[in-house]
């Protein structure tokens, strides 16, 4: 343990966020690759168990703690911010590069935060960050989506702090580590925990905010508000049993919408809730080898996800369109495109030899090995789900299905470059996952290529692929609008606070008549009276007054005379 000053990571890129707007255009190139890479070697410099500590107020804060599970999910954080800084160069404003370094900062401040207040504080920043990544995309829909997105996590940010408040007056400490949700403070955290994570009764704050971002900037968003979640999760409420349920529920609620959809990065955005599902049930199982999956889950997801939404970004980078109806045919003129798009909807199904195959079925044998028939049969049934939204439904209806006619190129250099580099990591982990398994937060011996799991996961994907293409009439997109819970905070309160605002506008303009009458009855009384031609205001005789003295006289001695 260690007590000298020791800054978190994390505070590079939140400074190099800062600072990249005054850099000219090459320097600039050069820090949005070379800041995530310095902060990665700050990561691994600190040995596990390392922490600093300091003083604030009466409590004791520990900003920096390493951990093998916040070292994990640094690293990928840290290999994200670099991989997806350079898809966003040449394509993204400055100001979003600048916030989403800023995002994954402060995200990675969250994995070493050892105290409730710094976690807090990089939550809170984080939550700004990531709502400068989505308005910078300049338009009028995303500076809308904005708004409900910093709304719903300003909500989860109250939450969370008065969880926090509650625990710290219960407990006299600020610690950051494992939790019961057996106290109302404790609840609320992980409510908070959950806002974030996507999970109900507000899912669907990610379908509603991820798709108006920019290509690159829903790349980035994909990767840290969530996986912060799935951390906090992990570290402060492991085994919390009401977690199974509500990781199911996010499991199919992903796969039910995304089905439903046809804008291709909603698709996507449906599908980041459906991923989270599986780690965040993961976690409510708890055992150690449950956990090790929702962690390897996320560090996989982060790669995948983003170079689907790299290749879908990259399709409405190049096109201009993001709706399944609109496109197909695209593999002719944009196969490199196609081809990366495909490796990430193979890794995201758990195809064999990629990185899907060997992180996801750590969950499903955890559910085996503690004997939840129904949890492992459920999330069997919804990898087949995943297979097909994301599989099969995301690269059929946009790089093959009919011909639309478009023939853009494929993007950039650069763009090219990023999804090679994910796309490598994908079947890199799928070919060699000891170096994945050796950094997870708990040893295991777990192997994945068993005969087993082979023949069971290709008899999956075969059924699951040969039920799409059989009901693929039924799976035709139109152009529909698919009703969720952000339909209440979007249009029914929306509808509520008008009518509240029309009403009681409408109350307080006659309560104003009212009462300027009344003013202006009571100012024509005073008139009367005090005006001058009142009758407080006329001249009296003297006679007068010297006759009413000696009246008024002659009552105060006849007063103090009986009294």
């Amino acid at each position: 343990m260690m007590t000298e000053l020791i800054l978190p990571p994390g505070l590079v890129l939140i400074a190099g966020g800062f600072l990249l707007p005054v850099l000219k255009a090459p320097l600039r190139q050069a820090a949005v690759v070379l800041l995530p890479v310095i902060t990665l070697f700050l990561v691994w410099s600190l040995p596990l168990g390392t922490s600093a500590s300091t003083g604030f107020l009466e409590y004791q804060l520990t900003p920096v703690y390493a951990s093998a599970s916040g070292r994990l999910f640094a690293t990928i954080f840290c290999i994200m911010a670099c991989v997806g800084g350079l898809y966003a160069i040449g394509q993204a404003r400055v100001l979003e590069i600048s916030a989403a370094f800023v995002y994954a900062g402060s995200a990675v401040g969250v994995t070493f935060s050892g105290d409730l207040i710094t976690l807090f504080v990089f939550w809170e920043i984080m939550a700004l960050g990531s709502t400068m990544v989505l308005w910078a995309a300049g338009t009028e829909s995303a500076y809308r989506a904005s708004i409900r997105y910093l709304l719903i996590h300003l909500l989860g940010g109250v939450i969370l702090m008065t969880g926090i408040v509650l625990r710290v007056y219960s407990t006299g400490s600020v610690a950051f580590g494992p939790m019961q949700a057996d106290s109302l403070g404790n609840i609320l955290i992980l409510a908070g925990f959950l806002v974030n994570a996507g999970a109900p009764p507000v899912s669907a704050w990610i379908a509603d905010a991820y798709p108006e971002a920019s290509p690159s900037g829903m790349v980035f968003l994909s990767a840290f508000t969530t996986k912060t979640a799935v951390f906090v999760l992990l570290v402060g409420f492991a085994g919390t049993e009401a977690l199974i349920y509500i990781g199911l529920y996010m499991v199919f609620y992903g796969i039910i919408y995304a089905l439903l959809e046809n804008d291709m990065r909603r698709i996507l955005a449906y599908s980041i809730v459906n991923q989270v599902g599986f780690m965040v049930c993961a976690i409510g199982i708890g055992s150690e080898l449950a956990l090790n999956g929702a962690a390897a889950h996320a560090f996989a997801h982060i790669i995948y996800k983003a170079l689907l939404l790299m290749s879908a970004g990259s399709v409405l980078a190049m096109t201009g369109k993001r709706k399944c109806t609109d496109l197909g045919g695209l593999f002719q003129s944009m196969p490199v495109t196609a081809i990366n798009g495909i490796v990430g909807a193979l890794a995201i199904s758990a195809f064999p030899f990629t990185s899907g195959f060997v992180t996801k079925s750590l969950e499903s044998a955890a559910a085996a090995e503690q004997g939840l028939v129904l949890v492992w049969f459920l999330l069997m049934a919804a990898s087949a789900g995943v297979f097909l939204h994301a599989g099969i439904k995301f690269p059929w209806f946009v790089f093959f299905q009919k011909d639309s006619g478009l023939r853009p190129p494929d993007p950039p250099l650069n763009m090219r470059a990023s999804m090679w580099i994910f796309s490598f990591l994908c079947i890199a982990i799928g070919i060699a996952p000891g170096y994945l398994y050796h950094i997870l937060p708990f040893p295991t011996s777990y192997e994945p290529y068993t005969f087993n799991h082979l023949v069971s996961q290709f008899q999956l994907l075969l059924f699951a692929g040969f039920a799409f293409f059989v009901l693929l009439p039924m799976m035709k997109r139109t152009l529909t609008i698919s009703l969720d819970f952000d339909w209440f905070y979007r249009r029914f309160f929306r509808f509520v606070a008008t009518e509240f605002t029309l009403k009681t506008s409408d109350f307080l303009k006659k309560l104003e008549a009212r009462a300027i009458l009344r003013t202006d009855n009571l100012i024509s009384r005073l008139y009367k009276h005090h005006g001058p031609q009142g009758i407080l205001a006329r001249t009296w005789p003297s006679g007068s007054m010297v006759l009413w003295v000696a009246i008024m006289l002659a009552g105060l001695i006849l007063t103090s005379a009986i009294f």
